[in-house]
């Protein structure tokens, strides 16, 4: 059993489960001030459970824990998301992972909680988490076996689990792919998206299949998120890759669908502080970084461009070697630009508003999210900064004449 400090640890690092949808989706030929697809199309496609407009936003067990849970710890970092403020924030989901139940089904083929974990049972963990104005996910498997191979998958039981996840009152579920009978996640995935759907309550439904099948190509009629990469690790390498991964499907992302590029692992120890604010940075704009010694208000900005009510994820518009230019579209004429320098040594990158959609004679100004700072000068044409290696500088960018 964890204690609560090592609860309350993990909670003030932010180890979100958020999707990845940098808020923005942008092309050298993209103005923000005119529209570039049809919400009223698109809706027809989407998951018609009414959920996810913005990225979820919450905590997810297993990066930090894996297995090492219980219903004390859960309890626990529902009472820190409130304590902490990050409640009001938006973080609203406390999500179990793998290993909640026992490896035996009981005589009706229901799932039964580990009675040696969550002996007060699911339900009355859901009821306590709400009470705390919060939302409770859960994990299943569209396998045999989940991939911990400690409980029953879900394969042959949708419709049986996708009731009692409701009868428990989850709001979230998470949905693996292993151990699974060698068909295809087009198949498997569907059939729990139908069993969700009559089940009698909204359930945020993500794809964890690992981008195995280019779920994005898919998924929007299937679930609310879908997993657009393996596993992340706590890693530069690991990190950076993901997000070059999911930025490739940056144009399927929209309100009820989002790409998931994997948990965020800010915090855990394996990357230094800038390489962290790279991470919640891209995250973010992407729709996912954090800086523990700062206070709640530059985490108030960040979050505020991945919850931006446009929904449209942001892109790399420019590449130079290792210096990159990721930059998206906000409401009300806004831009979101992230200066980003994968290199060894600090460099000077310069963004042109003609690869990043705002219109070429604009005067702009500009907001340092890092530094929560609007900067004095104003920007005409273009906005050159420099970036230390391994770092990033994000701005929201505002024309003003």
């Amino acid at each position: 059993m964890k204690t609560r400090a090592s609860v309350g640890v993990l909670v003030i690092m932010f180890v979100l489960l958020l999707v990845m949808t940098i808020s923005s989706y942008v092309c050298a030929s993209f103005s923000p001030l005119q529209p570039h697809r049809d919400d009223s199309l698109l809706r027809r496609n989407l998951l018609a459970n009414g959920l996810a407009d913005t990225p979820p936003m919450g905590w997810n067990s297993w990066n930090h824990f894996s297995c090492g849970i219980d219903e004390n710890m859960i309890k626990e970092t529902a009472d820190a998301l409130v304590s902490t403020g990050l409640a009001k924030l938006g973080y609203k989901y406390v999500n179990i992972d793998d290993c909640w139940a026992e490896i035996a089904r009981d005589t009706k083929g229901n799932l039964v909680p580990k009675k040696s974990t969550f002996p007060s049972g699911i339900k009355a963990l859901a009821d306590y988490v709400h009470g705390k104005g919060l939302k409770l996910g859960i994990y299943s498997d569209a396998g045999y076996l989940t991939c911990s191979k400690t409980m029953p998958g879900s394969l042959g039981y949708e419709e049986t689990d996708a009731k009692t996840f409701a009868s428990w009152g989850i709001d979230y579920l998470k949905y693996d792919n292993c151990n699974n009978d060698g068909s295809k996640p087009t198949v498997r995935y569907p059939v729990m998206t139908r069993a969700l759907m009559k089940a009698g309550r909204p359930i945020f439904f993500s794809l964890c299949e690992w981008g195995d099948l280019h779920p994005a190509l898919w998924g929007a009629k299937v679930g609310n998120s879908w997993r657009t990469t393996n596993d992340i690790a706590d890693t530069w390498e690991s990190m950076v890759s993901r997000a070059d991964m999911n930025e490739y499907y940056a144009e399927y992302a929209r309100p009820g669908g989002w790409n998931d590029p994997d948990m965020l692992e800010v915090g855990n120890g394996g990357m230094n502080k800038s390489e962290y604010i790279v991470h919640f940075s891209i995250w973010a704009v992407s729709k996912k970084c954090n800086k523990r010694d700062h206070g709640n208000h530059w985490e108030t900005e960040v979050i505020a461009v991945n919850q931006d009510r446009l929904g449209v994820q942001a892109k790399k518009v420019r590449m130079e070697g290792d210096l990159e230019i990721w930059a998206g579209p906000l409401s009300n004429y806004r831009v979101v630009l992230v200066l980003l320098n994968r290199g060894p040594s600090r460099n000077p990158i310069t963004a042109h508003w003609d690869d990043i959609g705002i219109p070429p004679n604009s005067v702009v100004k500009a907001r340092d999210l890092w530094e929560h700072k609007t900067l004095k000068e104003r920007f005409a044409g273009n906005l050159t900064a420099y970036v230390d290696s391994h770092s990033c500088k994000m701005y929201v960018l505002k024309p003003i004449a």
